[in-house]
């Protein structure tokens, strides 16, 4: 993911603190902790060759990709979709390679057509196909999430209400803002994130180094959906550990609180040791949040290079 880099001599005067929770979470979570809450960790893609021998087998071809991914992880942020409106039969293939895995989620983006060349404008057609195809997901079909480009700001929202209020009431989505005036205008903040509540839609959070009023902390519904962009290499230990530590921290009060559902999807700029801070992650969720999803199980020991 390119969204939110800094350059590598900058990382270290970024603060990643996270900020306090928003009003809206504030209103959203105020009972008492879920009997038993969720817990979904997972990548963005699976097709990484940078991957075969660190937890994909030794020539592993990559149409086989995601039935190994599968055995490491119960879900997929799945960014595949956003090119193009998926045709049924794919996600057949994808859902018939998942089955092997009871518990596995498929979490698609909307479609860029709908999003960025439609605007969410007269985008009817467009949506109404791409919610049959990924039907064919069936039970493997987590919460989905819609995704508006930096240039669709608060000025749109009647636009973004009338396409929301559109969508089936069962549709189980999640919404990610980048233009910055969400974040920075108090009213226009606060009407985004009261709609959220009022539609029952959740509000994807991006954690991301060069962006971090991204970072918004308003859950609209008691459900999480964060999109962590780790800087990977030599910053896995000295920074992207601690930044997970403390997305820890904040679940763990959230869970007391009622969150229900947590959905924690890793990117890193450069994939290649994604998995590494994946399982790191899976071992603190576990330790820390009482989860018990299978630990990542690398080739040759490749782990332990995170200590």
């Amino acid at each position: 993911m390119e969204f939110g880099r800094v350059e590598t001599s900058e990382i270290n005067k970024v603060d990643f603190t996270l900020p306090p929770d928003g009003l809206q979470t504030q209103l959203t979570l105020k009972g008492k902790a879920a009997k038993d809450p969720k817990f979904f960790v997972g990548c963005a893609k699976w097709g990484r060759k940078e991957w075969v021998n660190l937890i994909y087998p030794p020539k592993t071809k990559e149409k086989d990709f995601l039935g190994e991914y599968v055995k490491h992880f119960n879900s997929i942020e799945l960014n595949a979709v956003f090119y193009g409106i998926p045709k049924e039969e794919q996600i057949v293939k994808w859902k018939e390679m998942a089955d092997q895995r009871a518990d596995f989620l498929f979490c698609p983006k909307i479609s860029r057509a709908i999003t960025h060349i439609k605007r969410l404008n007269n985008a009817k057609v467009e949506t109404d196909l791409y919610l049959k195809s990924i039907s064919a997901f069936g039970d493997k079909l987590g919460p989905c999430f819609l995704q508006l480009g930096d240039n669709f700001g608060p000025k749109n929202l009647l636009v973004l209400q009338q396409y929301l209020e559109d969508l089936p009431r069962d549709f189980n989505l999640f919404l990610e803002v980048r233009h910055e005036d969400w974040f920075s205008n108090p009213e226009d903040r606060k009407a985004l994130f009261s709609l959220l509540s009022k539609l029952k839609i959740g509000a994807a959070i991006t954690d991301a180094s060069g962006r971090r009023d991204c970072v918004h902390m308003e859950l609209p519904t008691p459900k999480a959906f964060i999109r962590f962009v780790g800087n990977g290499g030599k910053f896995l230990e000295s920074s992207d550990k601690k930044r997970v530590d403390d997305w820890i921290e904040r679940l763990d009060q959230w869970l007391d609180k009622g969150l229900e559902e947590i959905y924690f999807f890793l990117h890193q700029h450069d994939e290649s040791d994604t998995p590494i801070i994946a399982d790191y992650t899976i071992e603190k969720f576990n330790e820390k949040l009482g989860s018990k999803l299978p630990r990542i199980n690398f080739l040759g020991g490749q782990g332990d290079l995170f200590g």
